[in-house]
């Protein structure tokens, strides 16, 4: 039996990350594609509670939490998953992902200004992941990529500006270090495979379709 597919994608907050998960799941299935979707973090189990309360201030703003310490409980939440991630691959299933590493390597690089640093903590993060929890790694991982500013608006008028917000979600100037830090994930980042699909053009987002068929481009020669 050939070995599944695993696509992840991620992007900046207001990308759309969990409709274009969905979008391209559904797409598979049409083509009768056996195809299953997770999501990361895995709220509501107890592999990420510890998650939960650091989005909720109860250990400090992200900057006092830290690059490494914060990485750490998401990376126990996807160590918790791995054998039936890596199982439905052995089975020939094509896994689609709603974030993944690359969202530690994203927000959690960007608390770091040092490019020297940033490189040392992604090489840290990857041997972490891969390496001492040996979670299965993506064969493509997708980059939404939608300018902080703009994401940012979206997210307020997607869940209403009152709503509750994480501390990422909450902070501009995270977000737009999370968005320098990923940007530079497909230069630097040794490890994953990246694609960056723009989903803003001349300050516009484009349509749900457009997005899609983008990350189509990318996802579609890999199952021939």
């Amino acid at each position: 039996m050939a070995k599944g597919l695993f696509i992840a994608i991620d992007g900046t907050d207001g990308s759309g990350k969990t409709v274009q998960s969905t979008r391209l799941v559904e797409r598979l299935r049409d083509m009768g594609k056996q195809v299953e979707i997770l999501s990361f973090p895995r709220y509501g189990n107890p592999s990420a509670s510890f998650i939960e309360k650091y989005l909720q201030g109860h250990y400090g703003s992200a900057e006092q939490v830290g690059p490494k310490r914060a990485s750490l409980l998401y990376a126990v939440d996807r160590y918790d998953d791995a054998d039936r991630i890596q199982a439905m691959l052995d089975q020939g299933t094509i896994l689609v992902t709603n974030r993944y590493v690359s969202a530690n390597k994203g927000h959690q690089m960007g608390k770091i200004k040092d490019p020297v640093e940033q490189r040392a903590f992604l090489d840290w993060l990857n041997e972490l992941e891969y390496g001492i929890f040996q979670i299965p790694k993506p064969d493509l991982t997708l980059l939404l990529h939608v300018p902080a500013e703009i994401g940012k608006r979206l997210a307020e008028a997607r869940d209403g500006e009152a709503s509750k917000k994480d501390i990422h979600q909450a902070d501009l100037q995270h977000l737009k270090d999370a968005e320098a830090a990923y940007l530079r994930l497909p230069e630097i980042d040794t490890v994953e495979r990246w694609e960056r699909i723009a989903c803003v053009e001349q300050d516009r987002l484009l349509s749900i379709d457009q997005i899609h068929e983008r990350i189509w481009s990318k996802v579609g020669p890999l199952l021939s």
